[in-house]
């Protein structure tokens, strides 16, 4: 169920009316109904592996508690539960793959099967969530909750589920235990997320990945041709993964339920930390503290372990984000843009002290930023390759490319920063309803496409 689809409007609307006609323990068993018939609209079977995912954690986290002697025991039945789900359903084929190719390189042609499944929507996202939980329950930093069905809910709340935020128990759990109430402010705050989001998507996003797509499947397209598309793909995700975010807090915060923030203007960024403090927070934040900090990378003696340490954690960063070697490159470019950047001493974590040296780091990085995109977007590196190697544009080209490149700016990135105004500073609600419901209906009317395109982290 695609959240800017018409049956999920209506399925919203429906569960917004039964939900705030029901006391909290009822609130709970509807919202966990409710997420398993949004989850399984399509596909029905993929709804066993999300129960058994809940299943095998809320059982782990209450033996890791409760039985210490054997706590490393039940966090390994978890860990590896888990990551066996994402290696069958989202790592098996690509594994299978590269195997074979590996020996065709020596004339060798081994008959290995392939597994002929779809990738479950969300499952990279939910693993990742229960995983946190057991964790922090063996490092001594939250409790197990007793309330079945409240962990369920966490685990499978229907805003969040397939792309995130991918959210914590220490933040989320407390308020699905507790008494919910919603506010006029949160009413406001929550449907102009939600028009915000359908924005980004229906209006940026879409219109720009028709572009995107025709330069990626070109036979050869060239380099400035790549670099234009890498831009345009650089503002087409920002635009169809913060608009997720956003219509996933939105539809959140009119459940009563804060999610967190996951982007931060990340084209401001400065240097390769300050990009990943601001871009897919919760994904950066969960390998921060779940891969990058027990692999060691926090107490690293050596500039040599560190790099190792960066270049392993941002190579399976990109390997979570795509089954595939040009995401596993992508990676480990991030990876020495933060070795480089640590060796020069700028880790991000002071700004430029001028106007001139911060913007001059930001263009710097928006580039690099850019340069990584190509390998993120690419079909495969041989395309990438075979582009940049090959026959350059015209001067003709060129002045087309960069005309292109001025009007992706100006009608692309431009609104993205415009349409952030803050909500305290509009008292009228005459005022409200023209700029944050009827102005953006307006927009989607006329500038939206008529086949939606599914947001891109869904096959992640």
């Amino acid at each position: 169920m695609i959240f800017t689809s018409f049956v999920f409007v209506t399925f919203l609307i429906v569960v917004l009316m039964a939900y705030w006609s029901l006391n909290r323990q009822n609130q709970n068993l509807f919202l966990l109904v409710s997420s398993f018939i949004f989850y399984g609209f399509v596909t029905p079977w993929i709804c066993l592996l999300l129960a058994s995912s809940i299943i095998v954690d809320f059982f782990c986290g209450k033996a890791i508690y409760v039985d210490r002697s054997n706590n490393k025991k039940y966090l390994f039945i978890s860990i590896a539960f888990n990551l066996t789900l994402l290696a069958v359903f989202k790592y098996f084929n690509f594994f299978i793959e590269s195997i074979t190719r590996f020996f065709a390189l020596f004339d060798m042609h081994p008959s290995l099967t392939v597994l002929n499944i779809a990738l479950p929507v969300g499952i990279s996202f939910y693993t990742f969530q229960t995983l946190s939980y057991t964790i922090d329950i063996y490092r001594g930093k939250l409790k197990p909750t007793s309330d079945f069905i409240s962990f369920a809910v966490f685990v499978s709340f229907f805003p969040q589920l397939v792309a995130g935020p991918i959210e914590r128990a220490s933040n989320m759990l407390p308020q699905i235990l507790s008494d919910r109430d919603i506010d006029g402010s949160d009413i406001r705050s929550g449907i102009y997320l939600i028009m915000r989001g359908f924005v980004k998507k229906l209006v940026v996003a879409d219109n720009i990945a028709v572009y995107v797509d025709k330069i990626f499947l070109l036979e050869q397209a060239g380099v400035l041709m790549v670099a234009v598309g890498s831009i345009g793909f650089g503002l087409q995700i920002y635009a169809d993964f913060s608009a997720y975010t956003d219509i996933a807090r939105g539809t959140a915060k009119l459940l009563g339920i804060r999610l967190m923030e996951n982007f931060r203007s990340p084209y401001f960024a400065w240097s390769p930390s300050e990009f990943w403090r601001r871009w897919h927070i919760s994904l950066s934040t969960w390998i921060r503290d779940y891969l990058y900090i027990p692999l060691g990378g926090s107490r690293a003696k050596s500039r040599a372990r560190l790099l190792m340490i960066l270049i392993i954690t941002m190579a399976l960063s990109g390997l979570w984000h795509g089954a595939d070697w040009h995401f596993v490159a992508w990676g480990i470019y991030h990876g020495f843009l933060l070795v480089i950047y640590h060796s020069i001493g700028f880790t991000g974590n002071t700004a430029p002290a001028n106007r001139l040296g911060h913007l001059a780091a930001v263009g710097i990085m928006f580039v690099l930023t850019v340069v990584g995109w190509s390998l993120f977007r690419t079909p495969d590196l041989g395309w990438l390759y075979s582009s940049v190697q090959g026959t350059q544009a015209t001067l003709s080209d060129n002045i087309n490319n960069a005309v292109y490149l001025i009007a992706l700016f100006i009608f692309y990135a431009l609104p993205l920063g415009f349409y952030k105004f803050s909500l305290h500073k509009i008292k009228l609600d005459s005022l409200w309803i023209l700029l944050c419901i009827l102005l953006p209906l307006v927009v989607i009317v006329i500038f939206h496409r008529d086949s939606a395109n599914a947001f891109i982290y869904f096959q992640f």
